[in-house]
């Protein structure tokens, strides 16, 4: 792999910078998010670059663009904690969380409705069932002939002291 020059290192950075600002101000490339990944693939640059190597002899040195990959997740840290996301995706989920949140609130309060009116209806049905009850035990006192007489019905259907209108 051929080594890059410092006029392509300068140029690899000055892109890289420009890609930094397009997705920091919310301008991602469809399916993108807020990390390297896309970073390299919108400045044109690997990502390799963003990573430390490993010298022959296993001593560790800094990738040729880590400075940058660690300014832009600095700076993505920064924007998050002031509570402006620049990923949409992470938009979406923190909007889906709190409607998820909403929903289980409001499927929390049917369920208490629910329940009391569950209780209200069997207590309405006992309470019907009592007047049934009661009804039905009142007509066969009626028909056992008691001390309940039937009035005798009138004969013209009329008052018997005269009308009232």
């Amino acid at each position: 792999m051929a080594r890059l020059t410092e006029e392509d290192k300068a140029r690899n950075e000055a892109a890289i910078r420009a890609a930094m600002e397009r997705i920091l101000s919310g301008n991602l490339p469809p399916g993108g998010k807020t990390d390297l990944k896309t970073l390299a693939a919108v400045a044109g640059v690997t990502r390799t670059g963003f990573y430390p190597k490993k010298n022959r002899d296993g001593t560790p040195r800094p990738g040729a663009y880590q400075h940058l990959a660690e300014e832009f997740e600095h700076r993505v840290h920064e924007l998050q904690q002031a509570g402006k996301i620049v990923d949409p995706r992470e938009a979406q989920i923190e909007r889906l969380k709190a409607e998820r949140a909403e929903l289980k609130n409001r499927v929390a309060v049917r369920d208490a409705l629910l329940e009391e009116l569950t209780g209200f209806k069997q207590l309405a049905i006992s309470r019907l069932a009592a007047q049934h009850e009661e009804i039905e035990r009142l007509r066969r006192q009626i028909t056992d002939g008691a001390n309940v007489r039937a009035l005798p019905a009138a004969a013209d259907r009329t008052a018997p002291y005269g009308s009232c209108s």
